[in-house]
């Protein structure tokens, strides 16, 4: 992945800010034809765009009929931050989402994610069912409106960002304007 090498590379730090895509989803999720309903959007094609970007990334990605609300997913991963760093949760939550098409809204999903990845499931239930890290997902959805993130991903440095999904040289070329010192 490209944020890895990048960290490799440059005396970086990779901090995860949440960003609200489609907060209007309601929990049970929404067909993606209805997503893309009077937008003027080609569901196949934008399909073949991102499996393109995907395959190129090395990254998996299949084919979904649902689009579901992150709101709980991007909680869970914050509590997996602060309680269990460097936990293997985001990656899990993205193929859960991006490649088993499951609904990552739904609290059962969530908790079977927890465990498949050997985090505290009771941890994890407490933690989601009294929303302990709102706050923390409401404050990045905050900063994400301050920095003016239209999209995923987004990337940030000193100021200075650039959207959507990067060749290296773009990423290392942000680093450095950022002042971000090479690796020797």
């Amino acid at each position: 992945m490209r944020t890895e090498k990048l960290k490799r590379d440059y005396e970086i730090a990779v901090r995860l800010v949440h960003f609200p895509l489609h907060p209007e989803t309601p929990p049970e999720g929404q067909e993606m034809a209805a997503l893309y309903a009077g937008r003027n959007l080609d569901p196949e094609a934008m399909y073949r765009r991102m499996k393109t970007l995907m395959d190129q990334e090395g990254l998996p990605y299949g084919r979904r009929t649902h689009t579901y609300n992150s709101r709980l997913a991007q909680e869970l991963g914050a509590w997996a931050e602060a309680e269990h760093p460097g936990s293997a949760i985001h990656d899990a939550l993205y193929r859960a989402y991006f490649v088993d098409a499951r609904n990552i809204g739904d609290p059962a999903v969530l908790l079977e994610i927890v465990a498949a990845v050997g985090l505290p499931v009771e941890e994890a239930r407490a933690a989601l069912a009294e929303r302990r890290y709102s706050d923390a997902v409401d404050a990045d959805w905050e900063r994400s409106r301050e920095l003016g993130v239209t999209g995923v991903p987004t990337f940030v440095a000193g100021g200075y960002g650039v959207v959507g999904a990067q060749p290296y040289e773009a990423l290392a070329e942000l680093a450095e304007t950022a002042g971000a010192q090479k690796r020797g």
